[in-house]
């Protein structure tokens, strides 16, 4: 595991958060939530997200609305459904689209943080198979 990319993402700009408990049944490994607007006047989610290594989501989806993932630390990895998996470094940008299916992670060996910006609900599926994990990994 490269230190850089784990105190880059324990150190960043923004605030790493904690334990993210109240998420942790559509994830594998622990991730880290620390909630950067706090205004009730806002109508999107803006949070830190932060993954240890190995750590991902559930497939999900984003209904009436969308998802933005600025990345800002580490090494992480985005896919869609029947898609290849999207290696990401600090500096990237996804936009996820209503209703596309996908997950979100750290890769096997980095820790990673994206900051995400978040409308409408999210409806979570299973989780992401250890072969279609290895796979991602691999195809970086």
């Amino acid at each position: 595991m490269n230190d850089n990319f784990q105190d880059n993402v324990h150190h960043g700009i923004f605030p790493f958060g904690t334990e993210n408990d109240s998420f942790s049944q559509y994830f594998i490994g622990k991730s880290f939530l620390a909630s950067l607007v706090d205004d009730p006047k806002i109508t999107v989610s803006v949070s830190n997200v932060s993954f240890e290594p190995g750590c991902r989501n559930n497939w999900h989806t984003h209904n009436q609305g969308f998802q933005i993932l600025l990345v800002t630390g580490g090494e992480g990895l985005y896919q869609e459904v029947g898609k290849p998996a999207r290696h990401l470094r600090p500096g990237d940008v996804v936009v996820v689209h209503d209703g596309i299916r996908h997950w979100h992670g750290a890769t096997s060996d980095s820790w990673f943080s994206h900051i995400a910006i978040t409308a409408g609900t999210v409806r979570w599926f299973e989780p992401v198979t250890t072969q279609e994990y290895e796979d991602a990994n691999n195809e970086r």
